[in-house]
């Protein structure tokens, strides 16, 4: 048994914030992250996209620093700062030698309260996303998981793409980038946690100091879970040279309650190079270089998706033997040394997934995110363990099912064609 001895500590601020370490004292760096807990998914339909293009705004100046000197001031600390937007919360954070920290967090709690969203910024921002777009559309294995998604979560704010769309970004003025962040950026709404050489009585005063002022707002921008679209999608692109493809059926939310039932069975299914997918469809039958599974579980939903890369006369081919895979969990209990195989797997990359200052910094606030207590590295390993081959093959029943198969095809498809029946199983 891993000794669990994570020395966490949280505190919620008198306006509603919530304030996460956890004190690594063997290492010189420290990760901070500044959490907003709203994604893509919280956006206007005719918004799409405002999420990313505020994260990027904010590093563009603020009433005291310009973007260069953001930039100058982490570079000369030898820092690392970064931000990414997802469908359910957008993070700043940055990563520097302890003994940097203040001045670190000065910059990063600068640019998240203080950016002017300069009217000249934005028009020059929504040329780079609008490139940024472009860039992700030549990109066949992106754009097949985005044709995916859009459709498996049809006319909900979780299919939209994370970017928006080339219509929206062009409507993004000052006053609606203002208006996002008034409601967004909000104590209640935030999460700021850190991870390495941090005293936590001295990083909540920190935070005390540029955030108390920081006034509560109310706000109700959780919408309805979506609703699953089980569709056959094709799409030709003539330029590819390979197509694409995307199986994906329902899964478990975030924190159910038998989330480990499916890690481990994404694990077998095609987590890896011994995994079923990578041994029969590459290995034996050298149909594709690249095939693996993916969980994408969110608050309210979540789906499993199988993604491969192959010819147009192998597509069908390839579509089938995913189909028999499915087949086989649903039919056939999974041996137990496969099992126990899948089960080390996912815990080594469990426990090495939390290395890093950054890793332990995020998983404190996804952790403070998604669930009412926060679950240490021994509740996690036991509830692997106590996941059987008989809760498995309940779960794939329960999932693989023909008609909540979705399927995207993206290529040079040359009439190629996928039928219910071929999902049968």
């Amino acid at each position: 048994m891993v000794e669990d001895v994570r020395n966490i500590h949280r505190e919620i601020l008198p306006n509603g914030l919530t304030v996460l370490t956890e004190h690594m004292p063997h290492l010189r760096s420290v990760s901070i992250g500044i959490w907003v807990k709203s994604g893509s998914r919280d956006e206007a339909a005719e918004h799409n996209g405002i999420s990313h293009f505020v994260e990027h705004m904010v590093f563009k100046g603020t009433k005291t620093r310009s973007a260069e000197d953001i930039a100058r001031q982490i570079d000369s600390l030898g820092g690392n700062m970064d931000a990414f937007t997802a469908k359910e919360c957008v993070c700043f954070n940055v990563k520097v030698l302890d003994e940097h920290m203040p001045i670190a967090f000065d910059v990063l709690s600068d640019l998240v309260l203080h950016p002017v969203f300069d009217a000249k910024d934005i028009v020059r921002e929504r040329g780079v996303i609008l490139e940024e777009i472009k860039m992700d559309e030549d990109n066949p294995d992106y754009l097949v998981h985005e044709i995916f998604t859009q459709n498996f979560w049809k006319d909900h704010p979780l299919g939209k793409p994370i970017l928006g769309t080339k219509e929206t970004v062009r409507d993004f003025e000052q006053p609606l980038l203002f208006d996002y962040y008034a409601q967004r950026f909000a104590p209640g709404n935030m999460i700021i946690s850190a991870a390495g050489n941090v005293d936590h009585a001295q990083f909540v005063e920190l935070v005390n100091a540029r955030f108390r002022a920081l006034q509560p707002v109310k706000n109700g921008f959780h919408g309805p879970a979506p609703a699953i679209t089980a569709g056959i999608v094709t799409r030709n692109k003539k330029a590819l040279e390979q197509v694409q493809i995307c199986v994906g059926v329902p899964s478990y939310h975030i924190s159910h309650e038998r989330r480990y039932v499916s890690y481990i069975l994404n694990t077998l299914l095609g987590g890896g190079m011994s995994s079923r997918l990578f041994q029969n469809i590459r290995e034996r039958q050298g149909l594709a270089y690249a095939i693996y599974s993916d969980l994408n579980p969110y608050r309210d939903t979540g789906c499993l998706a199988v993604y491969a890369g192959t010819s147009v006369e192998s597509a069908a081919n390839v579509v089938d033997s995913i189909v028999e895979e499915f087949r086989k969990l649903k039919h056939e209990p999974v041996p137990e040394e496969e099992l126990r195989r899948a089960k080390d797997q996912l815990k080594g990359s469990l426990m090495l997934s939390l290395e890093s200052t950054t890793a332990r910094m995020s998983n404190l606030a996804r952790q403070e995110m998604y669930f009412d207590h926060f679950v240490g590295l021994d509740e996690i390993i036991e509830r692997v363990e106590a996941v059987r081959a008989e809760d498995l093959k309940a779960y794939a029943e329960e999932s693989f099912q023909t008609d909540a198969i979705a399927v995207t095809v993206l290529g040079n498809l040359d009439g190629l064609k996928i039928s219910r029946e071929q999902l049968a199983c």
